[in-house]
């Protein structure tokens, strides 16, 4: 027993040791994913400063406020969601094409210019161009026979 007490000096220091080793690592492991995470949410480098160096002085409690106030997506959440917006923009303002051919058409032609396929066919009482399938004109509201699709040749 008397070994015991003259040891726990020494297992006292080790074990204090080993978990101010432990702590310090926590401690440097939340600082360094902080001003990462920072980094990859804002190119403010004050902003990037300042949340690092909330989270060396509060630790926990820094930590938790900065989950609090860290933009909501990162730099690239960012650019992927633009680069989506502006594909279904284009998307939108893009020509269509022609199933045909391929050739990009304006949405009001009837005719490929290319290939000469009819697109779409005109209504008889409005002459609007009218999508192949529709059986009533949106316009006036005539009603439309079907007709079958065949490509326009040329005539030498």
């Amino acid at each position: 027993m008397d070994q015991l007490l003259e040891q726990l000096p020494q297992i006292v220091l080790v074990l204090v040791l080993m978990t101010s080793v432990f702590v310090t690592s926590l401690w440097i492991g939340m600082v360094l994913w902080t001003f990462r995470d920072m980094r990859s949410r804002t190119r403010d480098w004050v902003a990037q400063i300042l949340a690092t160096l909330m989270v060396a002085i509060l630790t926990l409690p820094g930590l938790f406020v900065y989950f609090l106030t860290r933009p909501k997506e990162t730099l690239s959440e960012a650019y992927e969601r633009a680069l989506e917006q502006e594909a279904l923009l284009q998307a939108i303002e893009e020509p269509e094409l022609c199933p045909s051919c391929g050739a990009k058409v304006h949405g009001d032609f009837l005719y490929c210019p290319h290939c000469h396929t009819k697109l779409k066919k005109s209504c008889p009482s409005c002459r609007k161009p009218l999508q192949m399938d529709w059986n009533l004109c949106p316009y006036c509201g005539a009603p439309q026979a079907a007709q079958v699709v065949e490509p326009v040749l040329e005539r030498a």
